[in-house]
C-alpha cells in the first residue's frame, strides 16, 4: 500500500492544490454571511479581552499603588463582572456561528456529490468500489468541518484581533509594540514551512483509508469463499497490514501535526518571554532606554497581560492549521470525483419524449458503447406499450442486461434515438436484489418512502412472503443482514417483488428474475410477476427460462452484437 507519491511542486499537484482551494472557495461562497457574523463575533470578543485586561490592570494598580479603597474600586470590579458574561456570550456565538456555516456547507457538500453520483449513473459508477466512495462521501465530507469552523474564522481573527493589541501597547510603550511586531511574521513563516508537507500527508491518509475500506468490505462480503478456502488467516493478516499502514500514516500526519503547534508555542513564548523581561528590567530601573524609564505598575502590568492576546490568535491558527491541510487533501479526492464526466448524452436525457398516448418507450437504431469494450449493442429496434410483457432473449453476454440499463436510463444511446413517455416511472429488479441493513420495512421503503404498514403487508403477501411475515415475531420489524442476510435467495427475490408492487412504476425491467432458485420458488415468482403483468404494468424481462417466455407476449431475440431485430407477437416462436 505504499506508494510513490507526486511531489507537491510537480504541475500536476500544484493545479490539483488550486483546484482544491477553488472548490472550498465556492463551498464558503454561500455560507459568507454566518462565516462573517463568526469573525465579527470573534473580533468583538477580543476586544472584551481588552477592556477586560484594562480594568484588570486599573484594578491592581489602584489598590497596590494608589492605595484606593474597595469601595472606590467597585466601579472597576463591577466593570468586569459585566465584561466577562459578554466575552462568554461572544465566543459562544463565534464557535455557534461557525459550526452552523460548518454543517450546511458540508451538507451542500454532500447533496452535490450524491447528484453527481446520480448524473454518472450505476453503470459508471462500477469502476469505483463502493467502500471509496462511502469513504468519500463520509470522512473527506467530514474532514472539511474544521476548515470551515474553525481555520477560516481563525484566519480572520488572526489578523484582526491582534491590530488593536499591538496600537493599546503601543500607547503604552512603543518598544514593547516593536518587540512584538519583530516577532509576529516568525510564527506564520514557520506555520507554513512545517505544515508544508502536512496537505501531502493528508491525501495520502485519504487514498489509505480508501483503500482499507474496499480490502476490509470485499474480505467481509468474502467470508464464506475464504472460509471454503481456508484462507482466512491470510485474509486477516493481509487486512492487520493493511490497517498497520494506515496506522503509520496517520501517526505520521499527528507527528507533523504536533511539530507544528510545538515549534509555534515555542517562538509565541519566547517573543512573550522577552516583552516580560523587558517589563520587568525596565519597572526596575536597570534599562534607561526610550520609554523603560517611564513604565509604571498599570503600563507595565496591561503590557504583560496583552503580550500573550497578541500571540493567542495567531497560536490557535497554528493549531487548526492541520485543518486546512486535511481538507485541502480531501478537496483533491472530492474534486476528483466531481471532475470525472457523466455521459452528455445522459446528462441532457438522451432521449426525447414520445407522442404516442400510449407510448412508454421506443428505440429506433439504438447502439450502446463502453470504454474499452465498443459496442455491446448494435442497432436495436423496440417499442413499447402500456400492458405489453416483452421477453429479451439471446446467450448470454450479447448484451441483454445492457438493454435493460438503456431502457432504464442508466447508459445513454451512443447512436439512433430513444423515446420516452412524459414523467415514465420504472422499477428495476435483478437476480441479486439490493437489500439494506435494517428491518423489512426499510426495505420495502426503498421504494415507496410513505407507505403505511398495511400497504406493506399486502404487498408481502401478493410477493408469497405473507405466511413468513405471519411467523416471524418481530414483524415488519424483523431485522435482515447485510445484503439480506437472514432470508434465502428465494426469500430475497420475493422481497424485491413486493417492492415492485409498492412502487407502482409503469415500466418494470427484470434482469434473470428467477436465476439460481428451486423449481418451487421459480413457479411463485412467475405467477407473481403474472400479477404485475394482469395490473397493466409493462415488463420487460431478460430471461432463458421457458415459463418466463411463455408468459410474454412478445420475444426479442439478441443474437451477436448486433442485436436481433426479430420482434415476434407470438411468445412461442
Amino acid at each position: 500500500m505504499r506508494g510513490i507519491t507526486e511531489p507537491m511542486s510537480s504541475p500536476g499537484a500544484a493545479t490539483a492544490d488550486l483546484t482544491a482551494r477553488r472548490y472550498l472557495t465556492d463551498l464558503a461562497a454561500g455560507e459568507r454571511r454566518r462565516l462573517r457574523l463568526a469573525v465579527l463575533a470573534g473580533t468583538v470578543a477580543g476586544l472584551l479581552t481588552i477592556a477586560q485586561l484594562v480594568l484588570l490592570a486599573s484594578f491592581i494598580s489602584g489598590l497596590l499603588v494608589e492605595g484606593e479603597s474597595l469601595p472606590a474600586l467597585t466601579p472597576l470590579f463591577s466593570g468586569l463582572l459585566v465584561v466577562l458574561p459578554l466575552r462568554a456570550l461572544a465566543l459562544y456565538l463565534q464557535e455557534t456561528l461557525a459550526q452552523s456555516a460548518s454543517l450546511r456547507i458540508r451538507q451542500r457538500a454532500r447533496r452535490g456529490l450524491l447528484d453527481h453520483l446520480a448524473r454518472l449513473g450505476p453503470v459508471k459508477l462500477t469502476s469505483r468500489h463502493s467502500a471509496s466512495l462511502a469513504s468519500q462521501l463520509v470522512e473527506q465530507v467530514e474532514a472539511l468541518d474544521g476548515y470551515f469552523a474553525r481555520f477560516q474564522p481563525q484566519l480572520w481573527l488572526a489578523g484582526l484581533v491582534p491590530l488593536p493589541v499591538v496600537m493599546v501597547v503601543l500607547w503604552l510603550d512603543w518598544l514593547a509594540a516593536i518587540f512584538l511586531l519583530i516577532s509576529a511574521p516568525l510564527i506564520p513563516m514557520f506555520m507554513a514551512l512545517v505544515g508544508m508537507g502536512a496537505q501531502r500527508l493528508n491525501r495520502e491518509q485519504f487514498a489509505a483509508v480508501a483503500r482499507l475500506s474496499g480490502h476490509f468490505i470485499d474480505r467481509v462480503r468474502g467470508i464464506t469463499t475464504l472460509q471454503l478456502f481456508g484462507r482466512t488467516t491470510q485474509a486477516t493478516h493481509e487486512v492487520h497490514d493493511a490497517a498497520d499502514d494506515y496506522r503509520q500514516r496517520s501517526m505520521r500526519t499527528l507527528r507533523l501535526a504536533f511539530l507544528s503547534s510545538a515549534v509555534l508555542e515555542f517562538f509565541a513564548s519566547v517573543a512573550i518571554a522577552v516583552v516580560a523581561i523587558y517589563v520587568g528590567f525596565g519597572l526596575l530601573g536597570y534599562i534607561d532606554y526610550g520609554p523603560a524609564d517611564e513604565l509604571t505598575l498599570f503600563s507595565g502590568l496591561l503590557v504583560l497581560l496583552l503580550a500573550p492576546e497578541f500571540f493567542q490568535p495567531l497560536r490557535s491558527l497554528s493549531q487548526h492549521y492541520h485543518d486546512r491541510a486535511a481538507a485541502l487533501g480531501a478537496a483533491e479526492g472530492l474534486v476528483a470525483l466531481l471532475n470525472e464526466p457523466p455521459d452528455p448524452r445522459r446528462r441532457s436525457g438522451g432521449a426525447v419524449p414520445a407522442s404516442a398516448r400510449d407510448l412508454l418507450v421506443e428505440l429506433e437504431g439504438a447502439s450502446v458503447e463502453h470504454p474499452g469494450r465498443g459496442r455491446v449493442l448494435e442497432c436495436v429496434d423496440l417499442t413499447l406499450v402500456a400492458g405489453d410483457v416483452v421477453a429479451v432473449t439471446g446467450p448470454s453476454g450479447v448484451g441483454k442486461s445492457t438493454l435493460l440499463q438503456l431502457l432504464a436510463g442508466f447508459v445513454a444511446p451512443a447512436s439512433g434515438r430513444m423515446r420516452l413517455a412524459e414523467g415514465l416511472s420504472l422499477a428495476w429488479m435483478d437476480q441479486r436484489p439490493l437489500l439494506i441493513q435494517g428491518s423489512l420495512a426499510d426495505n420495502l421503503r426503498l421504494a415507496a418512502p410513505d407507505v403505511g404498514e398495511t400497504e406493506m403487508r399486502e404487498a408481502l403477501a401478493r410477493a408469497g412472503l405473507g405466511e413468513l411475515l405471519a411467523a416471524l415475531p418481530d414483524g415488519l420489524e424483523t431485522r435482515l443482514g447485510e445484503r439480506g442476510v437472514g432470508l434465502s435467495g428465494g426469500q430475497a427475490q420475493r422481497l424485491a417483488l413486493a417492492r415492485v408492487f409498492l412502487s407502482r412504476a409503469q415500466l418494470v425491467l427484470l434482469d434473470e428474475p428467477t436465476a439460481s432458485l428451486d423449481a418451487e420458488t421459480e413457479g411463485d415468482i412467475v405467477e407473481a410477476l403474472q400479477a404485475l403483468a394482469d395490473e397493466g404494468r409493462t415488463l420487460v424481462i431478460a430471461t432463458h427460462h421457458p415459463a418466463l417466455m411463455a408468459m410474454a407476449k412478445r420475444r426479442l431475440s439478441l443474437e451477436g452484437t448486433a442485436a436481433s431485430r426479430e420482434e415476434s407477437h407470438d411468445a412461442t416462436s
